[in-house]
């Protein structure tokens, strides 16, 4: 780690481009963060029990496993700002819905769960495109740097945002959280018309999108052994270890009788470690083997699942999930650098679809059978054995992946 690292990381920030990104970025992420802490703690105010906790978090999350590969394709053929602008469009209505049904006080578990899916769809369809951005506004050697500082303002706004959901929600309740959430969509989509000139997409202007150069874009990436450790391994976090921020409402009060105010320093915490653990890659040197460190602190994303699980204490709950929230950072933006550093310009949407769809498919089936093991297990037990289980796949990826030669494309 150097001072200079860090002056050049932060030398982006003063870009008008990135500069003005990431900001937009920001706020909407404060905004995302905030329904995030609120709405499984509505849900559980509404009689959902712990299997509709999951089968919640399973609706947005699941459709990256079927649509997230058409959005990479859509990323690399079709109009990008068109793409986004329209599903986040879509889904800013999300929320605002949500304030309806409430102040009409006819919020139904199952219509919270729809909306969800709603999300889940529109984000499956215009994340690669979103998340192809920053690759596309910096050098390419920058691009480590540019990702770095994407998770630095993701991980203060999952501070922000779930400290700003406790105040609305022991004041003027989950309404407020949820209109901050449909405000915050405004700025950003504000910015994509500015940053991405229309007919923004690959380099390949007269490509078009086929199903049969999808399966040979997604078959290039996964056949080299570097990139599909670097898959494999944040889709065992995102499966088994993602599900301690999904029921942590439950883990706090049902376990540790919290209140939303535990809850919301829990995630905060998270976010924190997260914070940390962006501002670490920031200073760390291009060349160090980003493969190595997802490996590491994989391993202990998984140990602090499992420990976690086990925590008695109120106070020492939140210092375990700032540990989780620093790994989870560490890992899975080291191989999202991989991903995208060894990627072409012609389908770094795919690539990047790839990502999301391990990630986000991960957190879906992880939410899904972590629900299940909670329903007969509990949720201490069932997260331990989340914790453990990535552990002992996690040491033997690593094994495997660190004898893995570096390959170009």
């Amino acid at each position: 780690m150097s001072a200079a690292a860090f002056a050049e990381s932060f030398a982006l920030l003063r870009t008008k481009k990135f500069g003005t990104f990431w900001f937009a970025s920001f706020l909407s992420n404060i905004g995302t963060w905030a329904q995030q802490v609120a709405q499984p703690w509505l849900l559980l105010s509404l009689g959902a029990s712990p299997f509709l906790l999951g089968l919640d978090s399973f609706a947005l999350a699941a459709p990256v496993f079927l649509l997230t590969l058409i959005g990479g394709a859509l990323a690399d053929s079709a109009d990008r700002r068109e793409t986004i602008l329209k599903f986040q469009t879509a889904q800013m209505l999300c929320p605002v819905l949500i304030v309806v049904i409430l102040v009409t006080h006819t919020a139904q578990p199952w219509m919270i769960i729809g909306l969800s899916l709603v999300v889940g769809i529109t984000d499956g369809l215009s994340m690669p495109s979103f998340q192809s951005i920053v690759p596309s506004i910096v050098e390419r050697q920058q691009i480590s740097n540019g990702l770095a500082l994407n998770a630095t303002q993701f991980n203060l706004s999952r501070i922000l945002g779930p400290a700003i959901a406790g105040l609305l929600m022991t004041s003027v309740g989950a309404v407020g959280a949820f209109g901050v959430s449909a405000l915050s969509y405004v700025p950003f989509i504000l910015v994509v018309i500015w940053i991405l000139p229309k007919g923004a997409t690959s380099l390949v202007k007269t490509q078009r999108f086929a199903f049969s150069q999808m399966r040979t874009n997604v078959r290039h990436v996964v056949s080299q052994p570097l990139l599909r450790g670097a898959l494999m391994t944040v889709f065992v976090s995102s499966v088994m270890c993602a599900p301690l921020v999904v029921f942590s409402p439950v883990l706090v009060k049902v376990s540790l009788n919290g209140d939303v105010s535990h809850f919301s320093l829990a995630v905060g915490s998270f976010g924190v470690g997260g914070l940390l653990g962006a501002v670490s890659l920031l200073a760390l040197d291009e060349k160090r083997d980003r493969r190595r460190i997802s490996s590491a602190f994989a391993i202990v994303y998984s140990l602090a699942v499992a420990l976690a699980s086990q925590s008695r204490s109120q106070w020492l709950l939140p210092v375990l999930f700032a540990l989780a929230g620093y790994s989870m950072t560490m890992t899975n933006t080291s191989a999202n650098t991989l991903l995208q550093s060894a990627a072409s310009s012609t389908i770094r949407g795919q690539t990047v679809s790839l990502f999301m769809l391990v990630m986000r498919g991960g957190m879906a089936l992880g939410a899904l059978i972590t629900g299940l093991s909670v329903t007969l297990l509990g949720v201490r037990d069932a997260l331990l054995v989340n914790g453990i289980l990535a552990l002992s796949i996690q040491y033997v990826i690593a094994r495997s992946w660190g004898k893995t030669g570096v390959t170009s494309d």
